[in-house]
């Protein structure tokens, strides 16, 4: 009877570890996944944001915008929400260090490298995106 009990609770014991393991699996697909969903939205984003400030310069003798509102409060508007002005976008933050009249450079950066996004973005005057690790970002400041 005590052999039966054993062999009863080693089964259970079995299956919980098995069940730990698949829950973790599982979880991390689901965390990668959310990480590249959140990364290619910071790019879609990024191009939206250059796009909008090309298209004015292009409309204004190749003068840029020095405020986001004269993107977002302009007729016709260039931009039908302001990036900046929102603390994080799905997992990541947008900033202008440089946005002035003869161009701009802009960076979408993870909240939490690793855990949000593992790449830092930056478009540059002319829509070029650039990228690179959250990682190396973080040990330059």
């Amino acid at each position: 009877m005590f052999n039966c009990r054993a062999r009863s609770f080693v089964t259970i014991m079995v299956v919980v570890a098995l069940s730990a393991l698949l829950l973790r699996l599982g979880l991390h697909r689901i965390i990668v996944y959310r990480i590249q969903q959140n990364q290619l939205l910071a790019q879609v984003n990024l191009k939206l944001f250059s796009t909008a400030l090309e298209n004015y310069a292009k409309d204004n003798k190749n003068v840029y915008p020095v405020s986001i509102d004269l993107l977002t409060k302009h007729d016709p508007v260039y931009l039908e929400r302001d990036y900046l002005a929102v603390t994080s976008l799905h997992g990541y933050e947008y900033d202008c260090q440089r946005l002035d009249a003869n161009g701009y450079s802009c960076t979408a950066s993870p909240v939490n490298c690793k855990l949000t996004g593992e790449m830092l973005y930056v478009v540059s005057t002319g829509g070029l995106i650039m990228a690179e690790n959250c990682d190396k970002s973080k040990l330059g400041k």
